[in-house]
């Protein structure tokens, strides 16, 4: 691996996971501009307020920061409605998927050299209420959309894989969050504990913020091509039965890899792992 891009353009830069991607860009020497809606927190990072759905706007606002940047390199990708029923499914599915585009059309006609950007886990069946075909669930299964929100997702994996194969000089990383999550958060897990079923929805995963900013960066570094996407997890589950125990209690008969740790993460992050060099850092038990 190697880092040959050192100017990011981040989309949603403001929202609780995008400050910290910012944050971890700027501590590993690359040089950021942010683009939302609505201004940082942090006022020492650049920002332009943009409406992504407009892609005028869109493109406006990349070309006018790649001329300031004298040459921006990458886009990271992350604004976006966040999850499903935070606005009504119309609304969420026509943000999401008309923002990728064009943030991913305007990447392609400025030339960026690759492509990051915020899939989700949704996209592999949440919330379950048919059960997985195996666990750990990875990205060879199929995807199985359940909201509009995972539907605007899988949609933008599609799109990348089409950019992609357009412009086969521009990788598109897809990453596929977990339920992101803060070192605050965690005083919540012993809630969870005595009732395995209210966390069933994504197989008792989830992903800290500052993980989320390493697989990032590790997108923008890592050597590889095409459009791939990697599911990004903490290693562990947030639960304190084995996993054995709560696929016998929740998901009976399910078929478990040889080798699956009593404690591991059901949502695989193998893949990025391998391809990546994701490596969670981060988990609930140092702090709880």
């Amino acid at each position: 691996m190697g880092k040959d891009i050192e100017k990011v353009i981040v989309t949603g830069g403001s929202g609780k996971s995008g400050r910290v991607v910012l944050q971890d860009l700027i501590e590993h020497g690359y040089r950021v501009h942010n683009l939302d809606l609505v201004p940082p927190q942090d006022t020492a990072v650049d920002c332009t307020i943009v409406e992504l759905t407009d892609f005028g706007q869109t493109i406006g606002a990349l070309r006018a920061i790649d001329a300031r940047m004298q040459g921006a390199e990458a886009v990271v990708h992350f604004a976006a409605i966040p999850g499903p029923g935070r606005r009504p499914d119309e609304i969420t599915f026509e943000i999401n998927t008309i923002s990728t585009y064009n943030v991913f059309r305007a990447a392609t006609l400025l030339g960026m050299k690759r492509v990051v950007w915020a899939s989700s886990e949704t996209t592999m069946g949440l919330p379950f209420d048919e059960p997985p075909p195996y666990v750990p669930l990875d990205e060879k299964a199929p995807v199985r959309p359940e909201w509009s929100y995972s539907l605007s997702k899988v949609l933008g994996e599609e799109m990348a894989r089409q950019f992609s194969r357009w412009y086969p000089e521009i990788p598109f990383i897809g990453l596929r969050l977990s339920n992101i999550l803060g070192e605050a958060d965690y005083r919540m897990f012993p809630d969870f504990w005595e009732f395995p079923r209210e966390r069933k929805w994504n197989l008792w995963s989830y992903v800290d913020a500052r993980d989320v900013a390493q697989a990032v960066r590790r997108g923008l570094e890592a050597e590889i091509g095409g459009a791939e996407n990697f599911v990004i997890a903490a290693g562990d589950t947030v639960m304190k039965k084995t996993v054995r125990e709560l696929m016998a209690e929740v998901f009976p008969g399910v078929p478990i890899a040889e080798g699956t740790g009593d404690f591991e993460t059901l949502l695989s992050i193998e893949k990025a792992r391998r391809l990546l060099g994701y490596s969670p850092k981060h988990s609930w038990r140092q702090y709880v």
